[in-house]
């Protein structure tokens, strides 16, 4: 994954987010649950009954390509863009240091929410996958989508679920600067359909300058884990959220990666999946 970029790529990704969105990437179906966060105890139950994939069920390179989602499966006007070019969509509205004073356990709450920020610009939300793992973006006007399909087989998403189902109350509300540079940062939970086998759902707003330029960043967020794999998928941009995207998106990619894990041929037609 891209690093943190040195100052002059800074200046310049600040500059093209003043002008454009430079986005990396939730929202209930008739089929979702109350809300997508998986409580403590029940997030414990569902990882001591998760099962260990057997051998034809492991998530290949091949595989992980095949589940990603189209362009059919989300809803509106997404245009599929290069792989290369969603590779390195990193928003320079995400960098910043997390200003410590904000909150009451100051180091620890503060180190969540700087890995947040950090796994967001870096596209790595459940942490670096242990196996095969392939991304795919998308691009409606000013917004994007970045949709991820991974294998966590010699780690646990499950841990990662439950550290962003805290994030809401860790980091409802707190403050970044870069190069002088202050910004608001606010998270909240947000509804996901009731797929896979957990599921943690966060719209993410950052408010603040970029290049001298006030401008306000939303993203929606999501993540749902299938046995040891899992999907992310992270939408929105400099006009707001797109939730009902990322629900289709969430909806569909999850049956797509059953699908794959089965053996079996992902529908090629949204429509036939129910």
């Amino acid at each position: 994954m891209t690093r943190r970029p040195n100052r002059l790529v800074r200046g310049l990704s600040s500059a093209l987010a003043a002008g454009t969105l430079l986005a990396t990437a939730a929202c209930s179906d008739d089929g979702g649950t109350d809300g997508s966060r998986v409580p403590d105890v029940a997030a414990s139950q569902v990882a001591g009954k998760r099962q260990t994939p057997s051998a034809t069920a492991t998530l290949t390179m091949d595989g992980a390509r095949t589940a990603l989602i189209t362009e059919a499966d989300v809803e509106d006007d997404w245009t599929q863009v290069k792989d290369t070019e969603a590779e390195n969509w990193h928003d320079s509205l995400l960098i910043g240091r997390v200003d410590v004073s904000d909150f009451l356990t100051a180091k620890a709450q503060a180190a969540d929410c700087q890995r947040l920020l950090d796994s967001l610009f870096n596209d790595d939300l459940l942490g670096r996958p242990s196996g095969a793992s392939e991304l795919r973006g998308f691009q409606q006007g000013d917004s994007r989508l970045l949709y991820q399909v991974a294998s966590y087989e010699r780690a646990d998403p499950q841990d990662s679920l439950n550290w962003m189902a805290d994030l809401p109350e860790k980091c409802d509300r707190f403050t970044v600067t870069d190069d002088g540079e202050q910004r608001t940062v606010q998270v909240v939970e947000t509804s996901l359909p009731g797929v896979g086998d957990a599921r943690e759902g966060l719209r993410v707003t950052v408010r603040g300058t970029t290049g001298g330029t006030q401008a306000t960043l939303t993203l929606d967020v999501a993540a749902v884990r299938v046995g040891d794999d899992a999907i992310t998928v992270t939408a929105g941009g400099l006009d707001g959220g797109e939730s009902d995207s990322v629900g289709q998106a969430v909806r569909l990619g999850t049956q797509r990666l059953k699908d794959v894990l089965a053996g079996k041929t992902p529908a090629p037609n949204p429509g036939e999946v129910e």
